[in-house]
């Protein structure tokens, strides 16, 4: 979808997501998130207290800019090119290791149910998908204890269920839950 031409004209970028709204395009999630947030504020997906923003905040940026980009499929067509798949899984697998090793320690301080204590915030929005990178990867998640705690309960919320990938009407058939 995303190497149409129509959705070129929305996000030169040819990455998803892209959310157009008021004839604006917004690309990237946490622009995104922090926009549905101020716009729709109840529930609110960031917490009052300022400290507890700035964990969440910290928490998406590990995710959308230490792991994330790094296995995206842009990056890894292109690592692809000067390897085989198996050398292209095993670069995906060491970078999200990496960034959860630093997440996990990160949570074992500010997590509760969710990722920063019993709200869900924008920080689940952005572990629940990295996780599901992580299972396509086969990353051993058995060192991650919190991250896979986390991300159970998350997709037991309707609202997570809803949102995923492979339920979405544009999931080619073959992937679709």
């Amino acid at each position: 979808v995303q190497r149409k031409e129509e959705y070129i004209a929305v996000n030169p970028m040819q990455m998803v997501p892209a959310f157009v709204v008021d004839g604006a395009t917004l690309t990237q999630s946490i622009p995104i998130m922090e926009y549905l947030e101020e716009k729709y504020p109840s529930p609110a997906i960031l917490p009052k207290d300022s400290l507890q923003r700035a964990k969440v905040r910290e928490i998406c940026e590990i995710i959308a800019s230490g792991i994330q980009p790094i296995q995206n499929l842009v990056v890894l067509q292109k690592v692809q090119k000067l390897s085989s798949e198996e050398e292209k899984a095993e670069w995906a697998k060491f970078w999200i290791n990496k960034g959860f090793i630093a997440l996990e320690k990160l949570l074992e301080k500010c997590s509760g149910q969710y990722c920063v204590g019993d709200t869900v915030t924008m920080a689940d929005m952005c572990l629940v998908p990295q996780v599901g990178n992580a299972k396509r990867f086969k990353v051993d998640m058995s060192p991650f204890p919190l991250i896979s705690k986390i991300n159970d309960e998350l997709e037991k919320l309707e609202e997570f269920q809803k949102a995923s990938p492979f339920k979405q009407p544009d999931c080619p058939e073959d992937l679709k839950a």
